[in-house]
């Protein structure tokens, strides 16, 4: 008998009810003679938040193998986008878990469910490229504009770490003191002109 994990889940408490989404799930794993194991709700609860209580504890179970098959009313009570949906299915087919959502129609335990599964998955991958391809863009139009990327230059006291370095000072102890990383100590102190005499600021 399969072990079945049931999702439901209802964004506020006014006048939303988990039962009707519950009492459908229930009846579909009677007919198939599954054996529920878990009931996860969440209540009150939007569905934009990937984090929640009882989907966690859903997941954690299935990572532990006690669920075989999870079933939930429909996908967006499940996953709060197709990415995550996909990020999900995928975890469960490498644990052997079968995925049912009974609004949609689809069971990843038949032929046909694996194939509305495998649109999805190339739809998500479709999204991801295209995400891609808008950062790169965005990254050639703001060098094609003169912008600097990436974290901003620290500017570093090279005399004060040359002091620090002469005093007997470790390298972790002058990135401590100065706020700064010890491989930037190091390279602003081997900044330094032969002659000690003369100081400068450098960045780095």
């Amino acid at each position: 008998m399969k072990r079945a994990g049931i999702y439901a889940r209802v964004s506020t408490h006014n006048g939303q009810n988990p039962e009707m989404q519950l009492d459908e799930v229930r009846e579909y794993c009677r007919r198939r003679g599954w054996e529920i194991v878990g009931e996860y709700v969440d209540e009150g609860i939007s569905g934009s938040k990937e984090h929640r209580p009882a989907l966690d504890r859903l997941l954690s179970d299935c990572r532990k193998r006690l669920v075989d098959a999870v079933v939930v009313y429909r996908y967006d009570r499940f996953a709060r986008s197709l990415r995550q949906l996909v990020n999900a299915l995928e975890e469960f087919r490498a644990l052997g878990i079968d995925f049912v959502s009974l609004h949609e129609g689809v069971d990843t335990s038949t032929p046909n469910g694996r194939l509305v599964f495998g649109i999805f998955a190339s739809i998500a991958e479709f999204e991801r490229e295209l995400i891609r391809d808008r950062v790169r863009s965005g990254l050639a139009l703001a060098r094609s504009r003169g912008r600097r990327l990436g974290r901003p230059r620290v500017g570093v006291d090279v005399s004060r770490v040359a002091t620090l370095r002469a005093q007997g000072h470790s390298w972790a102890s002058i990135s401590s003191e100065l706020g700064i990383g010890k491989g930037t100590a190091q390279r602003a102190c081997g900044s330094l002109p032969k002659n000690p005499s003369r100081t400068r600021l450098a960045t780095a």
